[in-house]
């Protein structure tokens, strides 16, 4: 039987964390996407795969929606971003990448970035 690595038992105290402490730009864009508003697909926030939580989920298209602040920009930053992200490709996962001020100055774009991806 193959190994669950689907929201794991052991993470769902951080990933409830996580929930109660999102970032501003994580709430700003689960206001614009979550109750199926970004065309009618469903999004799960603070999913986990295997011991990294994605921000935003999308099951039907296997697309992480990764919102990036300045933790994310250093050289550290960057080698732990680009192991997950090979690891979640790893699994058939998709990631999208934006960086928070996106949220709040475009979110028209980040919007439609996502739809292009919901294929």
């Amino acid at each position: 039987m193959p190994e669950k690595i689907n929201n794991i038992p052991d993470m769902k105290p951080f990933r409830r964390k996580l929930r109660r402490h999102m970032t501003a730009a994580e709430v700003a864009l689960w206001m614009m996407i979550k109750d199926r508003q970004l065309v009618g697909e469903r999004f799960r926030r603070q999913f986990s795969v295997g011991h990294y939580v994605l921000d935003f989920y999308c099951p039907k298209y296997k697309l992480a929606v990764e919102l990036d602040g300045a933790g994310h920009f250093t050289e550290e930053g960057k080698k732990y971003d680009d192991k997950r992200t090979e690891y979640l490709n790893s699994v058939g996962i998709r990631v999208i990448r934006f960086e928070n001020v996106e949220v709040f100055n475009y979110p028209g774009q980040v919007l439609e970035e996502i739809k292009k991806h919901l294929k």
